[in-house]
């Protein structure tokens, strides 16, 4: 028996859908992997400043003990916030 012209369009329109539906996963996929991919550089950069400056190690500090889910402080328990190193100053310049 012949397909009729409704059974396929239908079929057209369902794959046409399902094309569609594959499309928004690869672009949700791309958008959360960037996302991600910002936080994790976003990460490294504050940790980098924590470790130059005490202002931002203290801030550091903060929102970790402040996160509000007890399994992400947990991931932090054993994890040293980094400190800014102790300034070497010129031992032939006086304090």
């Amino acid at each position: 028996m012949a397909e009729t012209e409704l059974e396929r369009a239908e079929k057209r329109y369902a794959q046409a859908k399902a094309r569609l539906q594959a499309l928004k996963n690869r672009e949700s996929t791309r958008q959360r992997k960037l996302d991600t991919r910002r936080k994790v550089i976003l990460g490294g950069a504050l940790m980098d400043l924590a470790e130059r400056d005490s202002g931002a190690a203290a801030m550091l500090d903060r929102l970790i003990r402040n996160l509000p889910r007890e399994q992400d402080r947990k991931a932090f328990a054993d994890w040293g916030t980094p400190s800014p190193a102790p300034s070497i100053s010129d031992p032939e310049t006086p304090s």
